[in-house]
Parts: structure tokens; sequence; C-alpha cells
């Protein structure tokens, strides 16, 4: 998000406009909304503080008090953009970074503002939605106060089982798949192999992993190591077997050897399509791991999920799958930060 400012003086440069006021304008954009969403905020707590709600939902107070920390949040961020220099000068000097990356956010904290106002009227307030199968948001907060430890144990539980089962998959998909790009001997024998089991889905593999393994934590590591090997193999093997063969030429005139061509030449020129496998690889693993926990698994989000909706508490559902999606999110934000340090190099090459 905060490239967007970033971006305001060559797109200027584009269209002819003087770059200095394009970017001013943008920057002034970016007050103007984080000024509705902090007025976004203070008005749905007064919609939660003034309009009765059709039951007494407990931790009202301390959503009304949430709500508040936000508009302020929203407030300050307006602030600290307005004190930046370039709003008052002629000449441009580029916000803080930390600045524009909130300000950019701004648009998603007045959608959060409006979505959760909507949410709270048509369950709390009108009750259109029946329950007990939709909650107000005050019931998550609920959750999460008082449910906390179940929960927080559950989410230690899936990251070990996803970490393990990530992890062992996908170093076994990326040898694979160097071994099947470089290798013909091994892409003649491994390659059919490949593409008979790996389309399966994983979790068409239930029934014979808990029969084989000796525990369900094991059968449900290797379910979710199998669902990532696949989409990592194809992705390094297309890698590696597209490589520049003049790479491989120029190396091999200065004398190198075939180790020097596999890990100096092969595997840095695949990574662009080794972190797509990854990609695709940890969003089949965490479908798996939710089902391998629904199945056999004692502790969990999955397990967590099943035995929610066994009471019929909804809430404690919607509580755990909002978890599972900022856990989801949170990993693939680890990812690209790891994709982005290691083909730092390579931004020159590559359309980022």
């Amino acid at each position: 998000m905060s490239t967007q400012f970033e971006s305001i003086a060559t797109r200027a440069s584009a269209i002819g406009a003087e770059p200095g006021v394009v970017a001013r304008r943008g920057l002034s954009r970016g007050i103007w909304i984080a000024g509705l969403a902090a007025l976004a905020w203070l008005g749905s707590a007064a919609l939660t503080e003034w309009w009765p709600s059709a039951d007494d939902w407990p931790y009202t107070k301390e959503f009304i008090a949430l709500k508040l920390v936000l508009a302020a949040f929203a407030v300050a961020t307006a602030v600290a953009g307005w004190r930046n220099p370039s709003i008052h000068a002629r000449t441009f000097t580029p916000a803080p970074t930390r600045t524009r990356a909130w300000l950019a956010a701004m648009p998603w904290l007045l959608a959060l503002a409006l979505g959760v106002s909507v949410w709270e009227a048509v369950t709390a307030q009108l009750e259109w939605l029946p329950r007990p199968f939709f909650a107000p948001p005050q019931a998550l907060i609920g959750v999460y106060a008082e449910d906390y430890p179940r929960l927080g144990s559950s989410v230690v539980h899936s990251f070990g089982l996803l970490a393990y089962g990530y992890v062992l998959g996908a170093a076994a998909g990326f040898v694979t798949g160097v071994s099947i790009g470089w290798s013909q001997a091994v892409s003649y024998w491994v390659h059919p192999v490949l593409r008979l089991i790996g389309p399966l889905p994983a979790t068409a593999w239930l029934p014979l992993a808990f029969f084989f393994f000796p525990s369900s934590f094991s059968a449900s590591v290797f379910l979710i190591a199998l669902a990532t090997a696949f989409p990592v193999a194809v992705l390094t093997w297309s890698g590696v077997a597209g490589v520049n063969s003049a790479y491989y030429d120029i190396a091999r005139t200065l004398g190198a050897r075939p180790a020097f061509l596999i890990l100096r030449v092969a595997i840095p020129a695949a990574l662009p399509s080794v972190f797509v496998g990854l990609f695709m690889g940890l969003g089949a693993s965490f479908s798996v791991l939710i089902v391998a926990e629904m199945m056999g698994v004692k502790a969990g989000l999955g397990w967590y999920l099943q035995w929610a909706q066994g009471w019929a508490a909804y809430s404690n559902m919607y509580a755990a799958l909002l978890v599972m999606a900022l856990m989801c999110s949170g990993l693939i934000t680890l990812l690209f930060r790891l994709r982005d340090r290691m083909l730092a190099w390579q931004k020159g090459l590559l359309k980022w």
C-alpha cells in the first residue's frame, strides 16, 4: 500500500502534470479519507450507544471503546499527513513511509467501519438474520475475551501441524522438481508418477493415511505435505526446465561443473516459479489442515470449528474463521517478504 504515493510522481510525469502538485493532491485525498474514516467510526459508536439492541449483548461497552480507538487512530493518521510539509509547500517532499502506508490503508478502514455498522444493525438491532446462526460483532469480542485459552491452544496446534507438513512438503517438492527438470532419467521415471498421483486431492488419501500412519498427527502431516509438494514440484520443474540454455553454456565455458550449474544457475533462475509453487502449496495445505483436524486430530482450528458447530456456538465458529483468515493472510505476507528478500537481485528483470 505504501507504494501508492511513491508512484504518484511517475504517473504525473506520464500525463504531463507537475509531479509535486499531483503528489500533494494524492496526499490530501488520503487525509480526507482518513477524516471520513474517523467520522464513520464515531457514527458507528453512536449507533451502538443510542440505538437499542433487540437483546442485551455483553461486551457492548468494550465494543464502543474499540470503535473510539479506531476513530482516534484515523484522526492521528490524518493529522500526521497534514503536518507533512508537502501539503503546505510548493516543492514536494515525500511523507514518511509509515504515514504513507497508513494513509493508503484508510479506504479499507472506512469500508470496515461501514461494514461493521451494517453487520451490527442487521444482527443486534434489527435481527433480520436469524439467531443463533448469525451473531453480532459483540459476540465475537465475547469469544475472544472468554474462550481465548481453548482458541489460543487451537491456533498453536494448527500452526505447529501446518509448519511440519508445509516445510516437509515444500522440501520434497523442491527436490523432486529440480531432479525432474535437470535429469532426463529422473524425469522419465518420476514425471508419469507425479502426473498420475499429483492431481488427486490430498483429502482423497485421508482413509489410507489414517490407516497406515501410527497417529493422527503423523497422518495429518503426511496429507499436508502431499498437498504442498505437488504444486511446488511442478512449478520448480517448470522453472528449471525453462532456464535459458545460454546460461549453462557460459558457465561451462568458464569451467563450471554440474553441481555449480544446479546450485548457482538452475535454482536461482527458477526461484520465481518456485515461489509461485510455494504460494499455491500454502493455500492447498491450509485447506487440508482444516479437513484433517476435523476428521482425526483432537485439537486445532478444524477441531474447534467442529466443536463449535456441534454445540451450536456459532459466534465461536465465526471467531475461529476470522482467526484462520488472519493466520493465513499473515503467512502469505511472510512468504511475500521472503520472496522479496531472496529475489531482490531480480527486481530489474521482473515485473513486481
